[in-house]
């Protein structure tokens, strides 16, 4: 029997995620890539600190959005609105991505299990082969003594 070795065991996934993507979904994942990093983190919090300060010590005379920061507020409100589903979709791509991956693994370990069971197979056929082999020999040696035991006699 061929061995099943003759079949590729790994499909190149990445390449055909990136086929697939569209522009929106390559965005989202570089914005989502992003809203999760330090990087955005430290600029959102110097961001705050420079409105709060300007709003509260700098322009106190007449500020652009004065103390309860409610143009603040509907910034935030706007962006968690955006930034939340960009984020839902890029998870679901990753979510694709690893069940494909998934499902790659899954053939990988099944071709891995019968190769094993066709080792196996073989293996069992040696050592039947070998058996009968061995009874063979058992049988003339068997007959040589019983011949060695006559001349004796």
């Amino acid at each position: 029997m061929p061995s099943m070795s003759n079949s590729p065991l790994v499909k190149d996934t990445q390449s055909k995620q990136s086929e697939e993507a569209t522009i929106g979904n390559i965005l989202a994942d570089k914005i989502a890539i992003f809203g999760g990093s330090w990087k955005f983190l430290i600029s959102f919090a110097i961001f705050m600190a420079v409105w709060l300060i300007a709003n509260s010590l700098i322009f106190w005379w007449n500020p652009a959005d004065p103390y309860p920061f409610i143009f603040l507020n509907l910034i935030l409100s706007c962006l968690s609105s955006v930034q939340a589903p960009i984020i839902m979709m890029s998870q679901n791509r990753k979510e694709a991505k690893d069940r494909i991956r998934s499902q790659q693994d899954y053939e990988i370990n099944l071709k891995a299990e019968l190769e094993i069971r066709k080792l196996h197979e073989k293996i069992d056929q040696l050592q039947l082969h070998q058996l009968e082999k061995m009874k063979k020999i058992e049988d003339i040696q068997l007959e040589l003594l019983l011949s060695l035991r006559s001349t004796v006699d």
